[in-house]
């Protein structure tokens, strides 16, 4: 009788299709009416909402997932734990959550966790939930067993912690650009495979240097300029991708221009008041012994690939005729 019925569940859960994953989404969480809510309640708590929370679109995070390999989703746990709500219209689903539900079987998951933040930007009134998806279907994390008392659903929650490090196998969400610096933390002490969204800045932030130096972390495949607020309006921040899972065949190798010193342009390179050597535009001397200053760009671009490391762990200031510029990193030839 049992294996009938996981057969049952089995073959329902896998048709692959939009009417099959609303259906999966609706059952998940309540609608607005059963909160007795309407979407003008909605607006208007999205109206009175100042903060960092940006929504990402689904084409991005299809653009960027699909790049890998599909080996290394196989038989894991993936866990999306910064507000990847899973709501009763693929419209208020976060794109997290909705592309591992539609690829679930394709990319032959073991499991999907995914937890939502109740902070002020709950606009659909979820409350702390997680939801928990496996191959025979899926169910909310039991509150009473499980939830523990004044859990918000936020990622360094202990609830959220636990399956952070007991649980987790490849860590994958945007976590609010405002606390990227306690997210990555987390993220980096836990030793977890992960694929996530921050600030483009961070390879030149003081941060986060270090991971980036000491190769726990660098650039995925695509930048972000474009999100969505809690009012669904378009809005721009300045995105990347970053990962620990090893990049295949960057694309964007071919915007770096590693050339002699004397083939850079003049325009791109000078030195600074202690004589270090800055460049621009992407160059990068390629017989150049000492160290030098890049922007982030080059290293987005995948210039830590390419022979060259960080070789100081701190942001780097020149100042040019006194004056002091914007920060970069030192890089040298390995």
């Amino acid at each position: 009788m049992a294996k009938k019925e996981s057969k049952r569940e089995n073959r329902y859960i896998k048709k692959d299709d939009k009417k099959q994953i609303a259906r999966i989404i609706k059952k998940t969480a309540p609608t607005l009416e059963e909160r007795g809510l309407s979407m003008k309640d909605v607006l208007q708590k999205a109206q009175r909402i100042d903060n960092d929370e940006f929504y990402t679109r689904y084409e991005d995070v299809e653009k960027e997932l699909n790049m890998y390999s599909k080996s290394i989703w196989k038989n894991k746990v993936v866990f999306c734990n910064c507000d990847d709500v899973v709501h009763s219209s693929e419209r208020n689903t976060s794109a997290f959550a909705l592309y591992f539900l539609r690829k679930f079987y394709e990319l032959g998951l073991k499991k999907l966790i995914c937890t939502h933040y109740a902070g002020k930007v709950d606009l659909l009134h979820q409350g702390p939930k997680g939801y928990i998806f496996t191959k025979y279907g899926f169910n909310e994390i039991d509150k009473k067993k499980e939830y523990p008392k004044n859990y918000t659903g936020s990622f360094d929650a202990p609830l959220s912690l636990k399956i952070l490090h007991e649980e987790a196998d490849i860590v994958c969400t945007n976590p609010p650009f405002s606390r990227a610096i306690d997210f990555w933390r987390i993220l980096m002490t836990s030793g977890k495979r992960f694929i996530i969204i921050s600030n483009a800045l961070n390879a030149v932030t003081p941060a986060f240097i270090p991971y980036f130096q000491d190769g726990k972390a660098w650039a995925g495949y695509n930048r972000i300029d474009t999100y969505l607020s809690p009012k669904r309006e378009l809005v721009n921040a300045q995105g990347h991708w970053f990962t620990n899972i090893p990049i295949r065949n960057r694309p964007k190798h071919r915007h770096l221009k590693i050339v002699p010193l004397a083939d850079i342009p003049e325009k791109y390179k000078r030195y600074d008041d202690s004589q270090t050597l800055i460049v621009d535009h992407c160059y990068v001397p390629s017989d150049y012994k000492k160290p030098f200053a890049v922007s982030a760009r080059p290293i987005l671009n995948g210039l830590l690939e390419k022979g060259y490391i960080i070789v100081k762990d701190n942001q780097y200031f020149p100042y040019v005729n006194g004056k002091k510029c914007f920060g970069r990193v030192l890089v040298k030839k390995a």
